[in-house]
Order: C-alpha cells, then sequence, then structure tokens
C-alpha cells in the first residue's frame, strides 16, 4: 500500500460542500480528505426499479458535488455496496486514519453506524460523527427536570430560549478545500450503472424563496398559491444548510422557523422514544385499535379515487410530482384513518414510498398526529371535514381542478362514504378500543 495517510469524509444526507459539520472537522483534521458517498445496497435493493425520483435526486446532487471537487484536482469517490463491505475495501485500498461523517438517527443509520464505527476500530481508525441535520438533537432542548418534551409548543418555547443563548454556529468547510486528497476518480457512475434509469423531472430549486418565506403566514394553507418554499427535499437530503435556512426563517417569518423546529421536535421524538421505530404508536394505547384495513378501499385512496375531491387531488399531486402540499397531507391522512379505519401505518408506508423529502420522523409524526396516535396528536374526536377544508382552503376549486380534471363530470366518482356516516363510525370505534385497559 503505497498512499500517503488520509482522512474519509463519508457523505450521507448531507449533501453538499458549504456549512457541512462533519466535513468541516474532516479537513480541518490535518490530513488530506477522500470524500466518499455509498450507494447503500440495504436501502436500494428495497427499492422498486427502474425509476426512483429520489435516488435520480442523490445521482444528481453528487454529480454537482463531483464536478466542484474536480475544479480543486479531487473528485468523489463513489461505492455502491453495503456499507460494512465498502469500508472493507477501502481499509484495504487506503491508508486511513479517522473517518468523518454526519449523524443519523434513524433505526437503520444508527445500526449501520455502529457496524462501521466497530471494523474501522477493529483496524485503528477511529469514527467521528456530528451533528448537522437539525440544529438541536436529543436532549439539547429538554424540560427543567431533563425529561423530553412531548407537546409541541413548550418544545418550540424552549428551542427559541435556547437559540436566544447560544447563536446558530456555521461550519465554513468550503474554505478549506485544499486539503482535499489531490486523487481524481474516473468518470463519475451512471444512474443505469447501480440500477436505476432516469425520468425527465425538474426538482425544485434549492435557493431560498425569500419572498415566499416573507409571505408564509399568509398564503401556506392555501394549495393551489405558490405558498410554500418546496425546500423539503432540499432538507431531507442536505442539499441545503439547515442552519442558514434557520437563520434565515428567523429573520423573515417566525411561522416558517416553526416549521423547523417541527422537524427537530420529530427527530428528538425519535431519538427519545424508540418504540416509534418499531411500528408502534406513541400512545400505546393506540394499539389496541382494531382498524377495517379495507384493501380495495386503500387502493382508490392510493389512486385519488375516493369521491372526495380535495383528497384525490392530493393524492394524485403526490403520484406525479412526488410533492403534496402539506395541509393537503393532513386531510388526505385524516380521512384514511378517520373516515376509512385504516391503520395509519399503511398510509405512513405509502408515503415513505412516494415522498421525495420522504423522512422517518416527520412522516412517523405526522402520519401519528392524523391519527390520534402521536405526541401532541390532534384528539381522536377530531374528523377533518373534506367539505369545509375545501371551503375554506380551495373554495375555488382551482387545486382540485389542476389535479382531477374530470371533477365536473359524470366521470368522476361518488363519496365512497358519506362523512357523517364515517365520522360516527370513526368515534364509536376509537372510544371502544381505547376505552380497555
Amino acid at each position: 500500500m503505497n498512499h500517503p495517510e488520509v482522512n474519509v469524509f463519508w457523505f450521507r444526507r448531507d449533501l453538499r460542500l458549504h456549512d457541512n459539520h462533519g466535513l468541516f472537522h474532516a479537513l480541518k483534521s490535518g490530513l488530506h480528505v477522500l470524500p466518499i458517498f455509498i450507494f447503500d445496497n440495504n436501502i436500494l435493493d428495497r427499492l422498486e426499479k427502474p425509476y426512483q425520483l429520489r435516488v435520480q435526486f442523490i445521482h444528481q446532487s453528487l454529480q454537482s458535488i463531483d464536478q466542484e471537487l474536480r475544479k480543486h484536482g479531487s473528485g468523489l469517490t463513489v461505492l455502491h455496496d453495503k456499507p460494512i463491505n465498502a469500508f472493507k475495501k477501502l481499509i484495504k485500498s487506503h491508508k486511513i486514519k479517522q473517518v468523518f461523517t454526519n449523524r443519523d438517527y434513524e433505526k437503520y443509520g444508527k445500526e449501520r453506524d455502529e457496524q462501521v464505527a466497530e471494523l474501522l476500530q477493529s483496524n485503528g481508525i477511529s469514527f467521528h460523527d456530528y451533528k448537522d441535520q437539525v440544529i438541536f438533537e436529543k436532549l439539547e432542548v429538554a424540560k427543567d427536570d431533563g425529561n423530553p418534551y412531548t407537546v409541541f409548543t413548550p418544545y418550540s418555547r424552549k428551542w427559541k430560549f435556547n437559540l436566544s443563548n447560544q447563536p446558530i454556529k456555521h461550519f465554513p468547510s468550503e474554505k478549506h478545500f485544499a486539503q482535499f486528497f489531490k486523487y481524481v476518480p474516473g468518470d463519475f457512475p451512471s444512474l443505469s450503472s447501480i440500477g436505476f434509469k432516469e425520468k425527465p423531472f425538474q426538482f425544485p430549486s434549492n435557493n431560498f424563496p425569500n419572498d415566499i418565506i416573507k409571505k408564509y403566514s399568509q398564503q401556506r394553507d392555501f394549495p393551489a398559491i405558490n405558498g410554500t418554499s418546496k425546500l423539503g427535499v432540499h432538507l431531507r437530503f442536505g442539499t441545503i444548510s439547515i442552519r442558514e435556512l434557520a437563520v434565515t426563517a428567523s429573520k423573515l417569518n417566525e411561522t416558517y422557523l416553526n416549521e423547523l423546529i417541527w422537524r427537530d421536535f420529530y427527530q428528538s421524538i425519535l431519538s427519545n422514544f424508540p418504540h416509534i421505530s418499531e411500528g408502534h404508536s406513541f400512545k400505546k394505547e393506540y394499539d389496541n385499535i382494531r382498524w377495517r384495513n379495507n384493501e380495495d378501499e386503500f387502493e382508490k385512496w392510493c389512486n385519488g379515487q375516493t369521491g372526495y375531491p380535495i383528497v384525490d387531488a392530493g393524492m394524485r399531486e403526490l403520484s406525479q410530482t412526488g410533492f403534496m402540499h402539506n395541509r393537503v397531507r393532513m386531510i388526505v391522512a385524516s380521512f384514511l384513518t378517520k373516515h376509512l379505519l385504516i391503520d395509519w401505518r399503511w398510509g405512513e408506508s405509502w408515503f415513505a414510498a412516494k415522498l421525495l423529502d420522504h423522512d422517518f420522523a416527520a412522516n412517523n409524526g405526522g402520519w401519528q398526529w392524523a391519527a390520534g396516535s402521536g405526541c401532541d396528536a390532534a384528539p381522536y374526536f377530531r374528523v377533518f371535514n373534506p367539505y369545509l377544508q375545501t371551503e375554506k382552503f380551495d373554495k375555488e376549486g382551482k387545486y382540485i381542478r389542476q389535479w382531477v380534471p374530470e371533477f365536473d363530470s359524470l366521470e368522476y366518482p361518488q363519496p365512497m362514504v358519506q362523512h357523517e356516516f364515517a365520522r360516527k363510525r370513526c368515534l364509536e370505534t376509537y372510544s371502544k378500543y381505547l376505552s380497555k385497559d
């Protein structure tokens, strides 16, 4: 092995070169840094092929990183393997002293990192991980007695109090590019080389839409308006810095900042209440509910054929774009769990497969909120009325007609269940199973 000693930076859900916490420390560590990304077969093998927009987004983002690195005489080493195997090969081909990365809070990510850290340690290599995808993690925002918050409002107050006492620190990794290992890999691997095909698709911009953020409080609930930032996919894969966005939001719009705090809140719940990673309700008594779980009705919901136009519009938007407006996400989730009495886990899995910005903590938190089973959830007896929601937030039907063009025709189906009947059935069912010891 004639290679010089290097440190490794492992990109995961932090696909950017600027204000990258772990990368900053890698580049400041004294040795040249070999940047890597692993297309993880443990994840890819579970995905439908050949088209996966999330994988396509990751691939495009990695290409951008590689192009920037090549300007500095370096390049991104892209591996396609199980992470443990990828590191075994790297250890053989490079003289590695330390591995740096940013922290993952999901069950699989933590197990993967423990396995990799153990392998590295057995080879005399140290493993360092850093907080990067959230502002506060784990118990950094906690009650005065040290216990985690389970209600958002007091959590958000403490979050803002903490921020006022320890302002956001940035990590200017972009100032230290000279420390990248001077090695240019061969041609960047194609999407097809990892088993996927490219689909014509325009991903949302990662520029902060300051005008939209300023008006967010007034416009965010109206799906026909371009009133949300569309930055979810960039936050999910770290192509923007949560720290930079939080600073911008704190100057422009507190309501938007609260949405970023919800992200931290749900990650805190995931860290402190790991039973939700095992498919359990946050409020364990909700696991007593016997759901109807009618597969034909679930299929109609998935396909946007429920006969409730606002629900159908949302489900079709999701299938066609990988995005659904946040207000509509609440409506369709409430409809599935309360009108149809279908297990929230079915909806959670569908969203996980379809959403460009899918993030376990936020997706699980949102679904459990809608079902009433989560922390700080809507009470079970709150059942969204899709007609009233339409009247409030899409009164002229612009959003509905965009996604349900046959809405005004005889082709459009009748409602699959009547609202008042469904509401009564829901309340009776929840009451029956939640009153059990």
